[in-house]
């Protein structure tokens, strides 16, 4: 039996492991399916996962744990059907009993392959319209949940910790690059205080952080592959408190954006409409138990993911392309003004996105 094979049949699963092949291509884990002798079909999905991006994997297994048992408590509550295939399963460690096994060099886990599930990869207002209720509808079912859940990642869409990291890199100018950027960093700073409204509402008691996904891309999401019938919200890794823009805007960052965030030609940067208003009805719909503040803010944070990530983008140019992966020297720098021209293309278009998000509020 090889390593993979071993390590499979280190969890609680049924049968014995026939094979152990790659599944998928993710950017941040390893993932292969597993066969075992009770079908020919792959029956589990084992994940190596990567603990340089995810340090705390006793945290991280926690929250999915607690967020998985929570959700199909739920369902079942409802008498929803073939819940198994609506929430992931996650198999423990027969030894330890936890669902995570530590090998003494990489952390794994298996769940429960979900048979005839796949994932959308393009984004049409269709597409876009069921991730909205799908997010909102997932965020709305961890509303209520008493138990209080760790950031898997400290910060992760904090506008203040991005900020003083930029600050950080430009009092640093580590290979002598923030004279070049002297626009961009203008361009920041007149926007700073605004887009850290988030912070300062919460400081002044009018905005809680909630339980989000923190990574609502359309192909995180799963339909039964013939009714197409929505499944189930996928790759719960980033699942930690936030705030509701997290999932909100960052959505529509790629999602809504004419061009791929690093397209060198900032001629056709621009902000989608149709994909927006599409999201935002779906979205408004699933997420049933937003605040006024929450709502009234909904256009601040469709701003606020692409100043963010351009925020991060250029701090990595900045210290010298330490972060993201490059392939060339300016990439992150091209990377930092086509997110900041799809700020100002939102800008633009602000008033007309505040007036359709208030005329969704009036109808729910």
């Amino acid at each position: 039996m090889d390593r993979l094979s071993q390590i499979a049949a280190r969890f609680d699963i049924d049968g014995d492991v026939v094979s152990v092949s790659p599944l998928g291509n993710g950017l941040i884990n390893d993932t292969y399916k597993v066969v075992t002798s009770l079908r020919e079909e792959p029956s589990y999905v084992l994940q190596r996962i990567n603990h340089a991006i995810f340090t705390d994997v006793e945290l991280l297994q926690n929250n999915i744990d607690e967020v998985t048992s929570h959700i199909r408590h739920k369902l079942e509550k409802k008498g929803v059907s073939d819940v198994d295939r609506k929430v992931l399963t996650f198999v423990k460690d027969k030894i330890t009993g936890k669902s995570y096994y530590f090998d003494g060099e990489n952390y794994w886990r298996v769940s429960v392959f979900i048979p005839g599930a796949v994932s959308p990869e393009a984004v049409t207002p269709e597409s876009a319209r069921r991730a909205g209720e799908a997010f909102g509808n997932f965020q709305s079912m961890l509303a209520d949940i008493e138990k209080p859940l760790g950031e898997t990642i400290p910060g992760f869409h904090s506008m203040v910790l991005r900020l003083k990291q930029l600050d950080d890199a430009v009092r640093l100018d580590p290979v002598k690059r923030v004279a070049e950027v002297a626009d961009l960093l203008e361009f920041i700073n007149e926007r700073r205080d605004k887009m850290t409204f988030a912070e300062r509402l919460e400081s002044q008691g009018m905005l809680t952080k909630r339980l989000c996904h923190c990574d609502t891309k359309v192909n995180n999401m799963m339909f039964d592959s013939k009714t197409e019938e929505f499944l189930l919200v996928i790759d719960l890794d980033t699942v930690m408190p936030s705030y509701v823009f997290s999932d909100y805007g960052d959505f529509l960052r790629t999602a809504a954006s004419t061009v791929a965030e690093d397209d060198p030609n900032l001629d056709k940067v621009g902000f989608n409409s149709e994909i927006f208003k599409a999201f935002t009805e779906g979205y408004l719909k699933g997420a049933d138990f937003l605040t006024d503040v929450e709502i009234k803010n909904l256009p601040e944070g469709v701003m606020l993911f692409p100043y963010m990530q351009g925020v991060r983008f250029l701090t990595d140019y900045i210290n010298g392309d330490t972060y993201y992966k490059i392939k060339y020297p300016e990439h992150n720098l091209v990377r930092a003004r086509n997110q900041f021209k799809l700020l100002e293309s939102i800008e633009k278009q602000l008033p007309e996105i505040s007036q359709y998000i208030s005329s969704l509020k009036s109808l729910n």
